[in-house]
């Protein structure tokens, strides 16, 4: 079975490298993580990089690329603190719709590098594109000025 793997492996490495790709392969595990919060499940997946970091992703509720780390325990560390946070993110009233939100978002994204990558829209709509990404980031912004903080043991990355 590994020499199949290993096969395949070089097969398609020749044929990313005749398309021009620069290729580095890693041998590596790659660990899938998942906790049941009552019923709501919450999974990670994360392996090692080429310069041999860790990079770790949450695949559920939602598909989100987390962050990269030096070392195993600092993404241990990162889970626990995620893990913390949606178990009290679960009790919200809003819980479901934050979680349905997250998904649409990754779906509307899905679609506007579908429209990049097949589509030669004009100037016009990708302006009003562009007017509608800044309200709803300016949306969040106050949002977030008008609520009540309820985690503090980590501040917030992207906020």
């Amino acid at each position: 079975m590994r020499k199949l793997i290993n096969a395949e492996v070089l097969e398609h490495s020749m044929k990313l490298q005749q398309m021009g790709g620069k290729i580095n392969i890693v041998n590596s595990k790659l660990c899938y993580v998942s906790f049941d919060i009552s019923g709501f499940e919450l999974m990670y997946v994360y392996n090692i990089n080429k310069k041999g970091n860790y990079f770790l992703e949450r695949i559920k509720p939602y598909p989100l690329p987390l962050k990269e780390f030096e070392s195993e325990n600092d993404v241990v560390d990162i889970i626990a603190i995620d893990l913390e946070q949606f178990k009290n993110a679960i009790k919200s009233h809003h819980s479901s719709e934050f979680v349905d939100a997250g998904r649409m978002l990754i779906e509307v994204l899905k679609k506007f590098e579908d429209l990049y990558l097949y589509y030669n829209i004009s100037t016009e709509h990708m302006n009003e594109m562009m007017n509608q990404l800044n309200k709803f980031a300016e949306q969040i912004k106050q949002v977030k000025s008008e609520s009540e903080r309820l985690y503090f043991k980590k501040e917030p990355e992207n906020l």
